[in-house]
């Protein structure tokens, strides 16, 4: 095994590395997901000056229809996103090339391999456990929410129902986040990075295509885990081969790490590396929790949180009879969160308005976020139990409206649970 790390590399072996060195490293520098304290402070810095560049790149050489106003958001396959990926390969070339003339001398580099091997580990490993621990606590995919519940099913995105599909089984977000959190905690050891790399290849490959096939806006962050799983499996490619395809005896892998020989800075490298561990597992756990506190399912409940069924609606005087022609008229509303109110009409089309409540005045203040300054004024009471009265105007009319709180446990998929006997399949 030795020998094999001071064997002479070929061209080509040389000239690969040569790219996917520069091309990784570029990768994480315009996508940090925080590996390191204060990085992203750091990234909102650095970055914008690369907003420039990359829109002058889209105008003036790519020749896009649109100039580019989005930039990496709730959405990394932006224009933007996908526009950095070319640059980092244009980069990648031009460096592999200008490296080549310049080094052409090299005969491998093995030390070089080694700590790259070692920054993509840590990479890939701290941003598997950040998804790792947001499943576990379950903030990525909450419960649908009461829009979810009542929106016609074929309304649904692909997304949406991807989300939807993840966020109802509490038990299968634990597995995932389990499998992502193994992941990570293999990939940061040496002894355990060969497994952790074919884990994370497996685990990666799945948010991959679940990416891919329901159109969820990270495919370009999902690929990058993949190849960067597989760039980490290559050093072992042909034991793995050896083991399970062509029942030959595996050699063990060289986990003997590079060493400075001032002792000093071995003592150094490691402190960083265990404060490093211990600082992401703690941060990634406490800001799970945290917002498990202020977002997720501990989160204080907004006033009049719940799902209402409109029984009356009367509009200047008039009660508006529940044609699904109609409208204007309401069907159902749906408050799961502080600040904003889903509105289902007859016509099972939905909105989403912004909805602000004072319950000590019980007055409410509502409107479309297309339109801020137009505000709807209500009122409401409670005369009975789970029912609900809001008076006011809305669009130029006056309104009353009757509603009365819904059970939610009387939806399918709330209430149909676990049943370990099935007689017959129950597939509705």
């Amino acid at each position: 095994m030795e020998n094999a790390l001071i064997a002479e590399w070929t061209l080509s072996k040389k000239l690969i590395f040569r790219f996917f060195f520069i091309y990784f490293l570029l990768y994480i520098f315009f996508n940090p997901n925080g590996v390191l304290p204060y990085v992203d402070d750091v990234y909102g810095w650095y970055i914008e000056p690369f907003h420039t560049l990359v829109v002058w790149i889209g105008a003036h050489i790519l020749n896009l229809k649109q100039p580019i106003t989005a930039f990496t958001n709730g959405s990394g396959d932006t224009t933007y996103d996908n526009v950095i990926i070319l640059l980092m390969m244009f980069l990648s070339i031009v460096g592999m090339i200008v490296w080549s003339f310049i080094d052409k001398n090299r005969v491998s580099y093995n030390k070089l391999l080694y700590w790259l091997m070692v920054v993509i580990r840590y990479y890939v490993a701290i941003t598997m456990l950040s998804y790792g621990f947001y499943k576990v606590i379950k903030l990525q995919f909450p419960f649908p929410s009461f829009g979810r519940l009542i929106e016609p099913y074929g309304n649904s995105s692909p997304m949406g129902l991807a989300w939807s599909f993840m966020g109802y089984s509490t038990g299968y977000n634990y597995f995932t986040g389990i499998a992502e959190l193994s992941c990570g905690f293999l990939l940061l050891f040496r002894k355990t990075s060969a497994l952790g790399a074919v884990v994370t290849l497996v685990v990666a490959g799945n948010i991959m295509a679940i990416n891919y096939c329901f159109d969820v806006p990270v495919k370009l962050l999902s690929t990058a885990l993949v190849l960067m799983s597989l760039f980490l499996i290559l050093k072992d490619v042909k034991r793995f081969s050896n083991f399970f395809f062509f029942n030959k005896q595996a050699e063990p892998a060289n986990l003997t790490p590079h060493r400075f020989k001032a002792k000093w800075k071995n003592i150094t490298l490691s402190s960083i590396k265990y404060i490093l561990i211990a600082y992401t597992v703690i941060f990634d756990l406490y800001g799970a929790i945290d917002a498990e506190k202020k977002y997720g399912g501990k989160a204080r409940k907004p006033p009049l949180y719940g799902l209402y069924d409109v029984k009356t609606f009367i509009k200047n005087k008039d009660t508006l009879k529940p044609l699904t022609t109609d409208t204007f008229r309401w069907s159902k509303l749906a408050v799961s969160n502080e600040g904003n109110v889903l509105i289902k009409f007859m016509t099972d089309s939905t909105g989403y308005f912004a909805f602000k409540v004072d319950s000590v005045k019980k007055k409410i203040v509502m409107h479309t976020y297309a339109d801020t300054v137009h505000k709807y004024l209500l009122t409401y009471d409670s005369p009975k139990k789970d029912s609900l009265v809001i008076r006011g105007a809305y669009k130029k009319d006056s309104i009353i409206i009757g509603l009365r709180k819904m059970d939610v446990n009387k939806f399918l998929l709330v209430r149909r649970g676990f049943h370990w006997v099935n007689e017959y399949p129950f597939n509705r």
